[in-house]
């Protein structure tokens, strides 16, 4: 799922670039970047609880997608907030669109 999430990336920021210049391709990058770190802190968390019954691991998967929506919560701001010329379409559309791939892992399979 990483590779599809940083591909789609790369291709929003070349994308954005093209069309907004630096601050777009930038502006991309971070919206994949706060997906993917929101997707991997979640991923940690939950990797991290070991629960021996089927209570236990369906809460610490609502604590890891907690964390998830929390992260993104609090990196969506901090872009948002610090970078004044990001370009809020090229972020919010990468953001999206790896978040969209993050939600599809389930029918993905591993090779």
């Amino acid at each position: 799922m990483l590779r599809w999430q940083a591909a789609a990336t790369a291709a929003l920021a070349l994308f954005s670039g093209i069309a907004s210049g630096w601050h777009g391709a930038a502006s991309a990058a971070l919206g994949g970047a706060v997906s993917m770190g929101a997707g991997a802190l979640s991923a940690w968390v939950a990797g991290r609880r070991r629960a021996p019954t089927a209570g236990g691991i369906v809460a610490g998967a609502l604590v890891a997608e907690g964390v998830k929506i929390g992260a993104i919560a609090v990196l969506l701001w901090l872009v948002l907030v610090l970078y004044r010329d990001v370009v809020v379409i090229a972020f919010l559309a990468s953001f999206m669109v790896t978040a969209l791939i993050f939600s599809m892992a389930f029918f993905v399979r591993d090779r």
